[in-house]
């Protein structure tokens, strides 16, 4: 039997995003366009869907939908916008953004899973997302600054370098802490940077970005 993988989309739009307050059309619009089951294993295509984190290789997970969606709504992302996505893993979140803003540049540390990002992204023909390998906390200066900045898992504090790569007026999405963490959004102002608590949200860690955080409040 095959899996009515366009109907689960919808589904997760319709009983996962809309009731956890993500109003945005262009949100749920882009999640329901990018096939979450071509980004997992194929052990796990049958509960793509479902509202939890999915492990896709050893600490790389796929943020549950309602989560997710929650974040990328507070992040404002414009069609206009230049995007850094970092801790990818299999391209998921990449390939989400590269339907809201005009580019994305996706950083990964481990040359197999770029590989395997860029495999699927191209196979998706998805032709603005950008697969590069380098350390997390590096961040990508020579491709920023970024409008926005997407974290892919909870950490402990910000990395600095990531926060000098946002444009002025760029926002930075993530996961603070964990059991549960918070949702926060950092927005740069000239040489200011504020920081805004949004929601509770328990999402697995990164460990390679939380040795090496710097940047706190």
């Amino acid at each position: 039997m095959t899996e009515n993988f366009a109907e689960a989309r919808q589904s997760m739009v319709l009983s996962q995003l809309r009731p956890n307050n993500v109003t945005s059309d262009r949100v749920a619009d882009a999640m329901n366009t990018v096939p979450r089951e071509e980004f997992v294993p194929k052990s796990l295509r049958g509960v793509a869907y479902m509202d939890e984190d999915l492990k896709v290789c050893e600490d790389r997970y796929l943020i549950e939908p309602r989560v997710f969606g929650r974040m990328l709504q507070s992040a404002k992302v414009t069609s206009s916008d230049v995007v850094l996505d970092v801790a990818v893993g299999t391209g998921y979140s990449s390939a989400v953004l590269g339907e809201l803003a005009q580019a994305v540049v996706a950083i990964e540390n481990d040359a197999a899973l770029v590989e395997k990002a860029t495999e699927t992204l191209t196979g998706l023909e998805v032709g603005n997302v950008a697969v590069v390998e380098g350390e997390l906390t590096a961040g990508n200066a020579k491709q920023g600054p970024f409008n926005v900045i997407h974290i892919n898992g909870a950490i402990d504090e910000v990395p600095a370098a990531l926060i000098e790569q946002l444009a002025d007026g760029g926002r930075l999405i993530c996961v603070i802490g964990s059991n549960p963490g918070v949702a926060t959004l950092y927005r740069k102002m000239g040489e200011d940077v504020h920081a805004r608590a949004l929601f509770n949200a328990a999402v697995p860690e990164i460990a390679s970005l939380k040795k090496e955080a710097t940047f706190s409040f």
